[in-house]
């Protein structure tokens, strides 16, 4: 976008040139970049732009996790990142200029980086085995609801008053922190035994026996009572869990799930559809939201690695399917003009032009729809949590930051260079590539990721130091 970001001065500064005149709801979606699930309306480069500041925000939140997540503990953590979020939110709700809102994305983007990296790990170190996959689903099913929310605030809120209703949820979140304990765990790294013992009985109510438990707990903390030292971090049970966890936070980006949601409206403008792409947006975005929570019921009920499979699975037909679709099916009635996919090329002169009427246009919102479905109920919420699991106590700080910090580093690079990808050799490639990378997922799944239903932390952690096949032995 050549033109300058703010136009007339009033009560709603006007984020698009004057030959643009998209309605209030539509431009808030544009500025705000919140809305990923669901896709903007009218897609301009101002999206992606704010996007990738975002992507970047979200990386830095990842780097300082690697020292926050121990120096301030899990929840202290969690709570210091509403000091930038509300920073970010204000910035942006008082924007007088792009830089501002370039700031406030930022901002906010490394308030989401750092609590991506601290909430996960918090979460686990507190919940029992038993309720442990449904509660660390849980800030992925909230992330997917707030994404529907802004979506619904944007079409009756200015944008302004939505970056002001942002700070609704941050002062919700400290309020609610403030009541709960730190992780046991911390504290007994920190050498506040008797904080731990009365956070853990917290935690498990008065009536519950929880010596064992704590015991546990403080033998293994003992044994990881020193900072770890490199020759420690060559052992097999030390840096193996890590791998898995990083290289399981690069093959859920490489799926191309943030480039799909980015770019999903454009996607829908660039491919024959039955309904109008808004409308498809919308759909694909609410069975997100059904998809996250199927998973939080039953992942203490399947298991994981079975959840990852049948996900990765369901994003291998998705991919394949739209990549067929798109290089072979019909062509849209009218050209895209949106973020560069208008010269995509749809697989030769040849191809029939759809009608409104043709099920065929069906195709891409149905593969659509199961690709966010597989990604919802697997590799989505799992990673996150498996992250949080398989992690040693010594370096889980420092390790879910740096997952976090390659996670969103990917994304950055990804959909950067999905629109690069399409324009030099057509939409379809990336989908085919993503197919590829389901396929991956599918053989490391099965050789490198141990299944964590109903174990503890710290059987976890004995899993990988014995180096057993299985819990069972």
């Amino acid at each position: 976008m050549q033109e300058p970001l703010l136009g007339a001065e009033g009560p709603d500064y006007d984020t698009f040139p004057e030959k643009s005149s998209p309605s209030p709801g539509e431009r808030t979606r544009v500025l705000m970049g919140e809305d990923r699930s669901v896709g903007c309306p009218h897609m301009s480069a101002l999206h992606p732009f704010l996007q990738s500041v975002f992507t970047l925000g979200s990386a830095a939140g990842g780097l300082s996790a690697m020292v926050l997540n121990d120096l301030l503990g899990r929840k202290l953590s969690i709570m210091f990142s509403a000091v930038p979020s509300a920073a970010g939110y204000a910035l942006m709700a008082g924007a007088h200029g792009f830089w501002m809102l370039l700031l406030g994305r930022t901002l906010t983007g490394f308030a989401g980086g750092l609590t991506a990296a601290c909430i996960p790990v918090y979460v686990s170190e507190i919940a029992t085995p038993g309720v442990r996959g449904a509660l660390g689903a849980t800030p992925q099913l909230m992330a997917v609801f707030g994404s529907l929310s802004l979506y619904a605030l944007g079409l009756l809120l200015p944008w302004r008053w939505l970056a002001v209703a942002g700070e609704g949820p941050v002062l919700v979140m400290i309020l609610l922190l403030s009541f709960m304990p730190n992780s046991p765990r911390f504290l007994l790294s920190r050498g506040r035994d008797a904080e731990a013992l009365r956070a853990l009985a917290w935690l498990r109510g008065a009536d519950t026996d929880i010596r064992w438990e704590f015991e546990q707990i403080q033998d293994n903390v003992r044994r990881q009572s020193t900072r770890m030292s490199w020759a420690e971090a060559r052992n097999p049970h030390t840096y193996r869990p890590i791998l898995i966890a990083l290289v399981m936070r690069f093959l859920q980006q490489l799926m191309g799930i943030t480039p799909v949601l980015v770019y999903l409206q454009p996607i829908f403008e660039s491919t024959a559809v039955l309904l109008p792409p808004k409308d498809d947006a919308a759909i694909v975005g609410a069975v997100r939201l059904f998809s996250v929570l199927i998973a939080a019921l039953t992942m203490d009920l399947a298991g994981r690695k079975v959840l990852l499979f049948i996900s990765a699975t369901i994003m291998f037909a998705a991919n394949l399917t739209l990549g067929l679709y798109v290089h072979f099916g019909p062509k849209p009635l009218t050209p895209n003009s949106t973020v560069g996919l208008e010269s995509v090329p749809l697989g030769g002169t040849g191809q029939p032009l759809a009608t409104p009427s043709s099920y065929l246009t069906l195709v891409p919102l149905v593969a659509t729809m199961l690709f966010i479905m597989g990604y919802a109920m697997g590799w989505g919420p799992i990673t996150w949590l498996l992250m949080s699991e398989i992690l040693p106590l010594q370096a889980r700080g420092v390790a879910s930051g740096l997952c976090v910090l390659v996670s969103w580093l990917t994304a950055f690079a990804l959909t950067k260079s999905f629109l690069l990808v399409v324009n030099a050799f057509g939409l379809h490639v990336p989908f085919f590539f993503f197919a590829a990378i389901c396929l991956a997922s599918l053989v490391f799944t099965s050789c490198c990721v141990p299944e964590t239903k109903g174990r503890s932390l710290e059987q976890i952690e004995s899993f990988f130091r014995t180096g057993r096949r299985s819990f069972l032995h």
